[in-house]
């Protein structure tokens, strides 16, 4: 005979979202790496993003890059979307992952759009939080990607570019590219953009000050 699964509300497990649901994340990050094909390292947890705070600070230990994680239990809105742009200026993150009890058709575009448009660097993840029972057992946690990079998209639209390039453009982007080549085995600096095929390449040194 078989059970009956059974959606329970998020907020009966955790009442309150920054007091009791980012707490909890924060310990289980692997679970929600598991998800996504990441490897995450707990950084911070409200971390200073000038007058506000980023819920979750973390590094993706394959990349030693930092990644934003932005939460909220109900469903995804325009603030923390904003949100999740801001903090991952501020912060040089690589990665976004938005976690929320629903995501809108709106704003599950608007992730796709920005894995679809932006450098291969960076990436955007939708996640759907949702707690399951069968029967009466304990409530277990599924996290479902609405939102991840499209591997293929960018390849194709990497080649189209290639393909399109002047002569100028093709040695600019092979100029930059063994430029960063070289600067990333110097060990000096350990974060550098994608080379494009332009006239400027962005290296970061320094702090804000």
């Amino acid at each position: 005979m078989l059970g009956t699964i059974r959606q329970v509300p998020l907020r009966n497990i955790w009442k309150n979202e920054a007091y009791d649901f980012t707490p909890w994340l924060a310990e289980n990050l692997e679970t929600l790496g598991k998800a996504l094909g990441l490897e995450l390292e707990f950084e911070g947890r409200e971390v200073s993003v000038g007058p506000y705070s980023a819920d979750i600070l973390a590094k993706d230990t394959g990349t030693d890059q930092y990644v934003v994680i932005e939460n909220q239990l109900e469903r995804t809105d325009h603030d923390h979307l904003g949100k999740c742009l801001t903090y991952a200026a501020v912060l040089d993150a690589v990665a976004v992952i938005w976690v929320a009890a629903e995501f809108t058709e709106e704003h599950k575009k608007t992730m796709d759009w920005l894995n679809d448009h932006t450098i291969d660097d960076i990436a955007f993840y939708g996640v759907k939080i949702e707690l399951l029972k069968i029967d009466e057992s304990r409530p277990a946690i599924q996290f479902n990607v609405q939102s991840i990079p499209n591997n293929i998209v960018r390849q194709a639209t990497r080649q189209k570019e290639l393909q399109e390039l002047s002569d100028t453009r093709k040695l600019q982007l092979e100029f930059w590219s063994l430029f960063r080549e070289s600067l990333l085995n110097s060990g000096q600096i350990g974060s550098l953009m994608k080379p494009r095929a332009q006239y400027w390449f962005n290296v970061p040194l320094g702090n804000s000050n």
